[in-house]
């Protein structure tokens, strides 16, 4: 018998806060672990307290899914010190562990479906360019603010502000991170578009087809 959505659902979700105690076990410095997966306590609630009112798409569920893995990862090792951002390093010759980039990939590429959704089933814009464009601006204000609250922490935290930052001595850190997201919002919109739209179907038929 296969299993219903809502089962899956629960799986997931018992599975990411598994994981999650999992990274909180020995983490790197326990001070940047709770930085770095405070949105997750934030969203975990969230999603649960409105999934019988606003159930998102299994496409974004998964997405958030992979993006909390991400941001557990980088908070138990730190992210200049994840093992995967090593071998990035070593296979594509870099001067430093480019795993932070992967997070500020995920940092556009996943809130993009997340804008998309509620703009499309709030019925505020139909599919097309200038939802397109619109969710790509979405996108940018959400990294923008996530590099205000990183620059209001390292004010805050002093010394110990550079294992939350990731920044490994780079002074166009910001600007790469910005830049990631930015590509990872528009290839999220590009790849991911139209099998997000026919989820959307199943959910809110009357939204409309693209022009």
């Amino acid at each position: 018998m296969p299993l219903r959505r809502p089962h899956l659902l629960l799986i997931g979700s018992i599975a990411l806060l598994l994981l999650l105690a999992l990274s909180g076990l020995h983490p790197y410095d326990r001070t940047t672990w709770i930085l770095e997966i405070f949105p997750i306590l934030i969203a975990l609630p969230v999603l649960c307290a409105t999934y019988r009112r606003f159930p998102l798409s299994d496409l974004l569920y998964a997405l958030i899914f992979c993006h909390a893995v991400i941001l557990m990862a980088g908070g138990a090792y730190s992210y200049a010190r994840v093992p995967l951002g090593f071998q990035i390093e070593q296979l594509l010759h870099l001067s430093r562990n480019p795993y932070d980039k992967i997070g500020h990939f995920a940092q556009g590429f996943v809130p993009a479906i997340v804008a998309r959704e509620i703009l499309l089933r709030g019925r505020y814009l139909r599919p097309g360019k200038m939802l397109g464009f619109l969710v790509v601006c979405v996108v940018m204000a959400i990294s923008a603010s996530y590099e205000l609250i990183e620059w209001g922490t390292a004010v805050w935290l002093g010394q110990g502000a550079d294992d939350f930052l990731g920044s490994q001595g780079d002074p166009w850190d910001t600007q790469s991170d910005m830049l990631f997201a930015l590509i990872g919002g528009c290839a999220a919109i590009s790849l991911l578009s139209r099998l997000h739209d026919r989820q959307l179907k199943k959910i809110s038929p009357a939204i409309a087809p693209i022009n």
